[in-house]
């Protein structure tokens, strides 16, 4: 009964029984060489989920063209204009700066993650003009054709970058060496 009235506001708890604050144990975080940018176990992680939910809301969209519904597919396009601008900061800020400092000393790996971010830098500005060209596809069925054909390739090519990513870039995200 003394912890119901305890909860209820019937007894205050014994001062034996109050909770001393523990202050959190914070190891500390591996940072990048020259930055404040710490690495994040989980990064990679939150990065390939991020693939999956923009891989999911595409082929809703694909469903969506497929069948007509441009007005569903418009919504689909916004949701993931939303989602693909978070992920290239969260890369771009979170990644690709932490890379540029860690891979440093290895010319090979370095060059390598550059040029995964140019591509992206040219993927980004193609996908970023494909959504302005159709963020009004439902008042636009004269573009629907356009749009089809448009959305095949632009599924392509994000399909392929996000496989490389996985299998390339995202292996090479390793706590800096002490």
């Amino acid at each position: 009964m003394f912890l119901f009235d305890m909860l209820f506001g019937r007894k205050a708890r014994p001062a034996s029984v109050v909770a001393k604050p523990v202050a959190p144990v914070i190891e500390p975080a591996a940072r990048a060489p020259g930055t404040a940018i710490n690495h994040d176990p989980h990064l990679i992680e939150h990065l390939q989920d991020d693939h999956r939910r923009m891989l999911d809301l595409f082929g809703s969209i694909i469903e969506a063209s497929r069948s007509g519904k441009l007005a569903d597919a418009q919504e689909l396009l916004e949701r993931f204009r939303s989602a693909i601008m978070d992920h290239l900061l969260k890369e771009n800020v979170r990644l690709y700066i932490y890379l540029e400092h860690v891979l440093v000393d290895d010319p090979v790996a370095h060059e390598l993650m550059h040029g995964f971010r140019r591509e992206m830098d040219a993927i980004g500005r193609v996908v970023v003009d494909f959504l302005g060209k159709y963020k009004s596809i439902a008042s636009r069925p004269d573009l629907a054709a356009a749009f089809a054909a448009d959305l095949a390739g632009i599924g392509g090519a994000l399909a392929a970058r996000i496989h490389r990513e996985e299998e390339t870039l995202y292996p090479m995200y390793e706590p800096p060496s002490s």
